[in-house]
């Protein structure tokens, strides 16, 4: 899967001191299993080609890296260009990911395909790529997810995915996760969890950085043929942070470009009705891997809040943490209001309306370029595109249609 930072996680899955497997010894054999296939699929020139092909001819691969001059001339500062991975087939970055695990399960034999979803952008993606495959495929939603995001559960009932509600805890994204977890103990000979995010245990966090990387990969071409030049800021939001890793990934080495993730500060952090893990958390075991996460003093998970159901979740993928820890990324926050007015201003100024998880990234990726010189360049990972959150910003912005 090309340029990325191969050496990290080590043999352990560990990455410095984050990441690792914390799972039932029921699971251990199926990570072995899913490790060992995917070391020998990214080690076959076929899969590799299979996969490039579809992200061309099914995906719509490469998205365009678009200089928003509205957007830029609006700031005032920096060059704002916005990588378009709405623009892709489902509307997201999540695709990349479905993609290869749907031919990873494929090639491992399994036939029943099971998925978490918060926002439902990975459910879609999911349930298209079982679709495309001809895999049975069942998508767990929190329940207040599924209030708040019909359009894609319809799309995914449309797909001939099974939707099943998690009524359990916070009825977001932490207790899809779980209940996915609990079908994949029971049916784990039969079964591939289709795991959405860079988090989760070893080798999770590795395969959908590698699988995400294609965006990081063609920006960086698409960058030097544009500008000959690498940039010198990207920026994404993060929840549990594969966007973000897909982009941030095949720069790792390359030192003058600088990270930074953009967390959702919900109502904002003093008010802990957020769910920003590395601004505001500490270390902590969550869905079989060490990283930041949102916990109190006894060590307990605590709810999280934010507008945008991608971002809605306690923990956040061990690579970030390490990147945090290390000082190779910087992670900042934003607050429900503020990722209403970076919805607002793409809309008003380039004619893009963007999911509200990517809004959190605008907004800060336009005040970081305000600040900055006409010469220097920002890249913002647009990650998907806000049809699904009309609803929400209709009933929180009090508009009529």
């Amino acid at each position: 899967m090309g340029e990325n930072n191969r050496q990290l996680p080590n043999q352990r899955g560990y990455f410095g001191e984050f990441g690792g497997k914390f799972v039932p010894e029921t699971l251990m054999p199926a990570l072995g299993e899913l490790e060992q296939a995917y070391l020998s699929a990214r080690a076959d020139p076929a899969f590799e080609r299979r996969f490039e092909q579809l992200c061309r001819h099914y995906v719509g691969r490469p998205t365009p890296l678009y200089p928003a001059e509205q957007l830029s001339a609006e700031m005032g500062g920096a060059v704002i260009l916005l990588k378009r991975e709405d623009l892709a087939h489902t509307g997201a970055h999540k695709i990349n990911n479905a993609l290869g695990q749907g031919l990873l399960a494929k090639r491992m034999g399994k036939t029943r395909i099971i998925a978490e979803t918060g926002a439902g952008q990975h459910g879609v993606a999911t349930a298209t790529v079982c679709a495309m495959l001809s895999l049975k495929c069942i998508i767990y939603m929190g329940e207040d997810d599924i209030k708040r995001q019909s359009p894609n559960v319809f799309r995914m009932k449309l797909l001939g995915a099974e939707v099943r509600s998690v009524e359990s805890g916070s009825r977001t994204l932490k207790d899809a996760i779980n209940e996915a977890i609990r079908d994949w103990v029971t049916n784990v000979e039969t079964t591939y969890y289709l795991f959405g995010t860079v988090a989760g245990p070893h080798p999770y966090p590795m395969i959908v950085r590698d699988f995400q990387s294609v965006i990081g990969r063609e920006a960086k071409a698409q960058i030097r043929a544009m500008y000959n030049r690498l940039p010198d800021y990207l920026v994404a939001c993060v929840g549990g942070g594969s966007n973000a890793m897909g982009l941030f990934s095949p720069f790792y080495n390359n030192k003058e470009v600088k990270f930074i993730g953009v967390e959702a500060a919900g109502a904002g952090l003093k008010s802990g009705r957020h769910a920003a893990s590395l601004s505001a958390g500490r270390s902590g075991v969550l869905h079989g891997t060490r990283s930041y996460l949102l916990q109190d003093s006894s060590g307990q998970i605590v709810e999280t809040h934010s507008i945008a159901p991608g971002l809605d979740y306690p923990g956040v993928g061990p690579e970030h943490s390490y990147y945090k820890d290390t000082g190779r990324a910087s992670y900042v926050a934003v607050t429900d209001v503020e990722a209403l007015e970076g919805f607002r201003l793409l809309c008003h100024t380039e004619g893009i309306i963007p999911a509200l998880e990517s809004a959190h990234a605008i907004y800060y990726g336009a005040r970081l370029a305000a600040g900055l010189t006409r010469d220097q360049l920002v890249v913002v990972n647009l990650s998907g595109r806000g049809d699904k959150d009309l609803a929400i910003v209709v009933e929180t912005m009090g508009m009529e249609l």
